[in-house]
């Protein structure tokens, strides 16, 4: 009788090697007595599709996918769910035992729980938000605020246009603003988020005016390198919830950890800490 294999996932990228995934999932699977390994996999670009078609006969039960493919992979999967479709993008691929690829985003659901979690009492249908950026993270974050019932997204990007696009990608309830004006669009909201690159380590720094931070609303900040950024610092220094960018990557892998090695795991101090060591 042949003995079940041991389940491999990994996450795939160009570069990889600063993926902090490997961490969380090894610690996750030490936390539940699991067999299994998570392994960080360097693909070229002209290696990408061979690569993971190649992957499920070595073992591979899936991936987490990060830059610069998670678009890439939507032309290669079999199966798109809804959520990535309309994110238009792909941060999780499931090697399903028809042979076929089904390709997920996680992203959206890791940034609600982690405000959730962060910010117990926020209701989502109260008030409006404060998006800054206009790529692929906001994509995901705008998504699922929508998908909960934020009645109001007030978008602003250095380059207008695509801000523009994404208002027209998601509807009425986005409304577009100038980024010269980024400061006056935080007055009133009851939830203000980064998803540029501004203020993370090695990036020039996030310059908004942030004047109109009143106590009681809620910052997050999706970079988590430095972990308090200048946004969140000036927040919490005006009274506000301040919530770190850490807890969307790992409340975002916590799908695939599920469905490859077959137990939820939970967010703990311990998973920070293990994934910041």
């Amino acid at each position: 009788m042949t003995a079940p294999r041991i389940p491999l996932a990994g996450v795939i990228g160009y570069p990889v090697a600063h993926s902090r995934s490997p961490r969380l999932f090894a610690h996750w699977l030490k936390a539940h007595d699991l067999p299994g390994h998570y392994i960080p996999l360097e693909i070229a670009s002209d290696k990408l599709e061979s690569s993971l078609r190649c992957l499920p006969d070595l073992g591979f039960v899936g991936v987490n996918v990060t830059l610069p493919y998670k678009e890439k992979v939507m032309d290669l999967a079999d199966l798109i769910s809804d959520r990535a479709t309309l994110i238009g993008a792909a941060n999780t691929l499931i090697f399903r035992q028809d042979g076929k690829i089904h390709a997920d985003n996680t992203d959206g659901y890791g940034f609600v729980e982690n405000l959730r979690q962060g910010a117990p009492g926020w209701n989502p249908r109260l008030g409006a938000a404060t998006v800054f950026g206009a790529g692929g993270a906001a994509r995901a974050v705008i998504a699922s605020l929508l998908d909960v019932g934020v009645p109001e997204i007030r978008l602003t990007n250095r380059t207008r246009i695509r801000a523009e696009k994404l208002r027209d990608d998601f509807g009425n309830r986005v409304q577009v603003h100038d980024w010269v004006k980024a400061g006056n669009i935080i007055e009133g909201s009851q939830v203000i988020i980064n998803t540029t690159s501004l203020g993370m380590v090695g990036k020039p720094p996030f310059r908004v005016p942030l004047d109109a931070l009143k106590p009681g609303m809620i910052v997050t900040d999706i970079v988590y390198t430095p972990l308090k950024t200048h946004l969140l610092e000036v927040a919490e220094a005006r009274g506000c919830i301040a919530v770190d960018g850490l807890g969307m990557l790992l409340h975002q892998a916590v799908p695939g950890f599920e469905r490859w090695f077959g137990q939820r795991p939970e967010i703990t101090q311990s998973t920070r800490s293990a994934v910041l060591s």
